[in-house]
């Protein structure tokens, strides 16, 4: 019996054995066959943003070009998830303009994005964003698996174009159907064939009120709600209601769609970026508000000007007419798609006094500006324009209050009736300072009223040019919104807008010339056709560019100063007029006498140049003088001839002196010397901050 048991346990043992390594050697085929799928790096256009990329870590391949300025970079370092993928990596300098693969991270959004100039790439500041992302080199982590197959928040992926495949997060099961419930991260780690056949865990729903309704939406267009799930609602030929799931595809955004409904996988529309599935099954408002899926508008680009309005506050305009002028200003608003990239506007209201309702850089966007100005509260006392525009040029084109130096300045003063002060000297130094000053003037004064107006033509006097373009005279306020879409049109136009500040309109040139013996009378003639070369470029009169002329030799002579002529004809025939001098050459003294004659009396908010034209070596020293002529601000150019010495030239010349000094070896060479001077006189001003 014994023997009977120890052999049954040993065929028991053996069949165990057997088995064992049977499942061993199977389970080792299992493994051979299974193979880890060879993990490939997913292609993307330059023009791919990372917030429509769903994966939070990702490895991509770029193409070549990528450098291009339509792709647009916000940030540096760290950008806006709005920002090109391809562009930023460039702009990290991760990848040069040939493409190459990168690693892509999401992290939080964050306020002030900055912009830079890096690796051939200007990227763009805004002022905050959902979420952002980091970009390095394509080195993989280690325990961390990349996508093959990058997730799209809409189906119409820019990669989709180049054949590559996307997924997309499967609706609900129609009613009636039974499907296990998945999480978010399953749905993820899904392959696009089982994803079909996966269930979205439902949400719990919300309670609907009796008395609500949807919004009446405009036909053909779709109903948008903020919260991620929803309740559809019930119409009366609707028996029941079903939860809904929503899909984000508009800017700060969620369209309904009801379970049950058939949606071809095409069409499928996918979670924003950084959604986040709560426990109860739905994103809070607060939450859901910060992650648009487009940014608030950054403007309208054809349109960059910075824009004050001057806004009637007087006692005598009354609170209705006062509330019809707010509406307009809430109109213009809407009406010129406010954005850092496109019209800044800002409001002043004036009566006895102006003041500064909000600045260029208080609103962003039209919708916060139209909310501001509804805010505004009417100031009462007189209609004091002349001030009000004093005070706008003074403080409100300032860095401080947002402008942008390249944008034109534009003013547009509304006054019901007539001032009660005179506007014309404000406006000339306006115009001088390079604000593009409108007029608009509601129910102006009748015959009988005209005795009480003090500046009789005031609108003339203050608008930048008198061509009508500049001016609106409205009869009634009721008809005020009609000059609207006028009004706006010519704001726009930036390339009419004649007072805006640029480097042929905004200077006193004071040319220095050289009148001594070794010129001689027809070289000297030479010297005046190539000053009327130089000045023929400028754009001449009494608030843009003037010209004054001293000519030198031992002794000085003031030609003419910067207030005798404000013509261009004039400044011309009057060059033709001087008269050759002959003697020695002291520049030092003619660089001094300039300072004193002629500079003195130029205008404080004009840019200050000094032109000067010798042929040899100065008798006396010039660098004292030169000196005090670039501490007073004085922009000076030396423009050497034959014997003149480029030691001195240099002394005289404004830093970087090889910007600012120029040599020909004879006075026939001179003309050839104008476009290179106008160019950099026009660089130099370009690079330095304007109004």
């Amino acid at each position: 019996m014994g023997i009977v048991v120890l052999t049954m346990k040993a065929s028991v043992i053996e069949m165990f054995l057997v088995l064992l390594v049977t499942g061993i050697h199977s389970n080792k085929e299992m493994t051979k066959k299974i193979k880890r799928p060879k993990f490939t790096v997913p292609q993307i256009n330059c023009d791919v943003k990372a917030g429509k990329i769903i994966n939070p870590e990702f490895i991509v391949k770029c193409p070549a070009g990528c450098q291009d300025p339509k792709y647009h970079v916000y940030g540096t370092g760290v950008y806006a998830s709005y920002s090109s993928v391809c562009g930023a990596a460039v702009h990290s300098g991760v990848l040069d303009n040939s493409g190459g693969k990168i690693l892509v991270r999401k992290v939080a959004g964050q306020s002030g994005y900055k912009g830079s100039f890096s690796n051939g790439v200007q990227s763009l500041s805004l002022p905050r964003w959902r979420e952002s992302f980091i970009v390095s080199e394509s080195k993989p982590q280690k325990g961390v698996t990349y996508p093959s197959t990058l997730t799209y928040s809409s189906s119409k992926s820019p990669d989709a174009k180049a054949g590559e495949t996307t997924k997309a997060y499967p609706r609900p099961s129609a009613s009636g159907t039974t499907a296990q419930p998945v999480t978010l991260m399953q749905v993820l780690a899904m392959p696009a064939a089982e994803v079909n056949h996966a269930t979205l865990p439902k949400p719990f729903p919300f309670v609907a009120s009796a008395t609500s309704s949807p919004r009446p939406q405009p036909l053909g267009h779709r109903s948008w709600e903020m919260d991620l799930w929803t309740t559809p609602h019930t119409s009366s030929n609707s028996p029941g209601a079903k939860p809904g799931i929503q899909k984000q595809d508009s800017p700060g955004a969620a369209f309904q769609e009801p379970m049950g409904t058939d949606v071809s996988f095409g069409e499928m529309d996918l979670w924003k970026p950084g959604s986040v599935l709560l426990d109860a099954g739905f994103i809070p408002k607060e939450e859901l508000s910060t992650q648009s899926s487009e940014p608030v508008s950054l403007g309208d680009p054809n349109c960059k000007v910075d824009l004050s309005f001057l806004i009637d506050g007087s006692s005598g305009i009354g609170k209705r007419r006062f509330q019809i002028q707010k509406q307009f200003l809430a109109d213009i608003a809407q009406t010129l798609d406010i954005g850092p990239a496109g019209p800044l506007m800002g409001v002043v209201q004036y009566g006895d006094n102006p003041a500064t309702q909000f600045n260029l850089k208080t609103h962003m966007n039209s919708q916060d500006l139209k909310t501001a100005i509804e805010k505004i509260t009417q100031r009462g006392g007189l209609s004091n324009v002349g001030r009000a525009i004093s005070f706008v040029t003074k403080t409100f084109f300032s860095k401080a209050n947002g402008n942008r130096g390249g944008a034109p300045n534009v003013a547009i003063v509304l006054v019901d009736g007539w001032p009660t002060d005179k506007v014309e000297e404000a406006s000339r130094l306006a115009r001088e300072s390079g604000i593009n000053i409108f007029f608009i003037t509601v129910e102006a004064a009748a015959e009988n009223e005209k005795q009480h107006v003090m500046e009789p033509s005031f609108a003339n006097k203050a608008v930048c040019r008198t061509n009508g373009f500049y001016s609106f005279n409205v009869p009634s306020w009721l008809g005020l919104s009609k000059t609207m879409q006028p009004l706006v049109k010519r704001v726009c136009d930036t390339d009419r807008l004649a007072c805006s500040k640029t480097c042929l309109n905004s200077a006193d040139i004071g040319f220095v010339i050289d009148g001594s013996s070794s010129v001689g009378t027809g070289n000297f003639r030479t010297v005046l056709q190539f000053v009327a070369n130089l000045s023929k470029e400028f754009e001449i009169s009494d608030t843009d560019t003037r010209i004054g002329a001293v000519q030198y030799t031992y002794e000085q002579r003031l030609e003419f100063g910067f207030d005798k002529y404000s013509t261009k004809p004039d400044i011309l025939n009057a060059i033709k007029r001087v008269g050759y001098w002959s003697g020695g050459t002291s520049t030092g003294a003619a660089i001094h006498y300039a300072l004193e004659q002629l500079f003195k009396k130029s205008k404080p908010n004009k840019r200050k140049l000094m032109i000067l034209i010798t042929d040899g070596r100065s008798y006396d020293d010039v660098r004292i003088p030169a000196m005090a002529a670039h501490q007073k601000g004085v922009i000076t150019y030396a423009i050497g001839v034959a014997w003149a010495a480029q030691d001195e030239l240099e002394i005289i010349a404004t830093h970087p002196a090889r910007d600012h000094s120029f040599f020909v070896d004879e006075f026939d060479n001179l003309y050839k010397s104008v476009p290179k001077i106008i160019q950099n006189i026009c660089t130099e001003f370009n690079a330095q901050p304007r109004n």
